[in-house]
C-alpha cells in the first residue's frame, strides 16, 4: 500500500508564459508557491478476487478489465507510461475542489506518478516527476496545460521557475528572510468564488491568442523579476508585491475574454475598494480561487465585504510531492 501527498500551488506571476507554444520560442518564467492543501493518492496492487483488473475511485468509481476502458485520462495514461502490468486499486482524496485554479489536475498526475513509482520500488527525483507529468499531460493526453503546475507540485516551495532551452524547466528557490516570508503569508487571502470551469478549455483560447499577445506575455515575465526583487530585498516595501499583483491581473485580463467575468470583476473591485492592494484569479481564469494581498489589519473588512465567498486559510508548503506511507508486504500477493 502506497499513499502519496502532493501540494496544490498558487501562481503569483508569469502564468501564460509556461505554455510550450510560447516558451519553446521565447522562454518563460513564473513565480509561484506550493501551499499546504493536498491531493492524496492511495495505491496498491489489486487482490486477485475480482472479475475486473482496475478499481479507480475519485468522484466516480470505475471497475474495468482493460487499460483502454479506463475513462480517467490521467490514470489511464500514467499507468501506461509507468508500464504497470498488474491490476491496480487507486483512491483519490483532495483538500480542495477540482477546476478551481490551483493546478489540481497536474497535482493529481504528479501524485499518481509518484505513487506508481513507489509501487515499483523506485524513487524518482523531483525533476523526473515534474518532467514525466508534463509528458503525460501534454503529449499523451493532449491537454491544453502549461508546465508550471506539475513543476510546483513536484518541487514544493516558493520558486522562480524558468521554461525553455535544453533543460525545459529550471527551478530556483527564492531566498527570503523567514520574517519577511511570514509577513508575506500574513498578507495573503485565498477566497473560493464557488465558480468552477474546465481550465483546459479556457487555456485553449489563451494559447490560440499567443501570437497576438506577445507584449503582454513579455510584460508578465518582467513582473516575475520585479516581484522576486521585492521579496528578496530588505528595503523594498512588501506592499509593492500587492501592487504588482494588481498589474499582473490587469495584463492577464487582456489575454482572453474568458479569463474573467462580470461577477469576478465585481468581486475584485469590491476587494480593492475595501482594502486589497492587489490580487488575481488563480489558474487559467473563469472561476475558482481569488487571491488577494491585504494588510492584516484590513482583512476583516475585506472578508466582510466578500462574506459570500469561502475564506480558506493557507500556508506555504516547502516539501513538494511526498510518499507519506509505504508498505510492500502485500506487493507480491496475487497476480492478474
Amino acid at each position: 500500500m502506497i499513499i502519496s501527498r502532493t501540494p496544490f500551488r498558487v501562481s503569483f506571476f508569469g502564468g501564460g508564459t509556461d505554455y510550450p507554444a510560447w516558451y519553446r520560442e521565447h522562454g518563460g518564467a513564473v513565480l509561484s508557491t506550493a501551499i499546504n492543501k493536498y491531493c492524496y493518492i492511495t495505491c496498491r496492487y489489486l487482490p486477485p478476487f475480482h472479475d475486473f483488473k482496475y478499481l479507480i475511485r475519485y468522484y466516480r468509481r470505475e471497475e474495468v478489465r482493460t487499460l483502454e476502458e479506463i475513462q480517467h485520462p490521467s490514470v489511464r495514461e500514467s499507468l501506461r507510461f509507468m508500464e504497470i502490468e498488474r491490476g491496480v486499486d487507486l483512491v483519490h482524496h483532495a483538500d480542495l475542489p477540482a477546476r478551481s485554479g490551483l493546478g489540481s489536475s497536474s497535482t493529481f498526475t504528479v501524485g499518481l506518478l509518484h505513487a506508481l513509482y513507489a509501487l515499483k520500488h523506485e524513487m524518482p527525483t523531483k525533476r523526473q516527476l515534474a518532467i514525466n507529468a508534463i509528458r503525460v499531460e501534454q503529449d499523451r493526453i493532449g491537454e491544453h496545460v502549461g508546465s508550471q503546475d506539475q513543476t510546483a507540485a513536484a518541487f514544493g516551495g516558493l520558486n522562480r521557475i524558468e521554461f525553455g532551452g535544453v533543460n525545459e524547466i529550471a527551478v530556483t528557490p527564492l531566498i527570503v528572510a523567514s520574517e519577511r516570508l511570514e509577513r508575506l503569508q500574513q498578507h495573503l487571502m485565498l477566497l473560493f468564488t464557488g465558480l468552477s470551469r474546465i481550465a483546459s478549455e479556457v487555456a485553449k483560447d489563451q494559447i490560440a491568442q499567443i501570437s497576438n499577445r506577445a507584449q503582454e506575455l513579455r510584460d508578465m515575465v518582467g513582473l516575475v523579476g520585479e516581484a522576486e526583487a521585492v521579496l528578496t530585498s530588505k528595503q523594498d516595501r512588501l506592499e509593492d508585491f500587492g501592487q504588482l499583483l494588481d498589474q499582473q491581473w490587469r495584463i492577464k485580463r487582456r489575454m482572453s475574454s474568458r479569463v474573467s467575468t462580470s461577477d469576478i470583476d465585481a468581486m475584485y473591485e469590491t476587494a480593492r475598494s475595501t482594502g486589497a492592494l492587489g490580487g488575481k484569479l488563480l489558474g487559467a481564469g473563469g472561476g475558482g480561487f481569488l487571491l488577494l494581498f491585504v494588510r492584516p489589519e484590513q482583512q476583516p473588512r475585506v472578508a466582510a465585504a466578500l462574506r459570500k465567498l469561502l475564506l480558506v486559510p493557507t500556508r506555504f508548503d516547502h516539501l513538494g510531492s511526498q510518499i507519506i506511507y509505504y508498505s510492500h508486504e502485500d506487493q507480491h500477493s496475487g497476480q492478474h
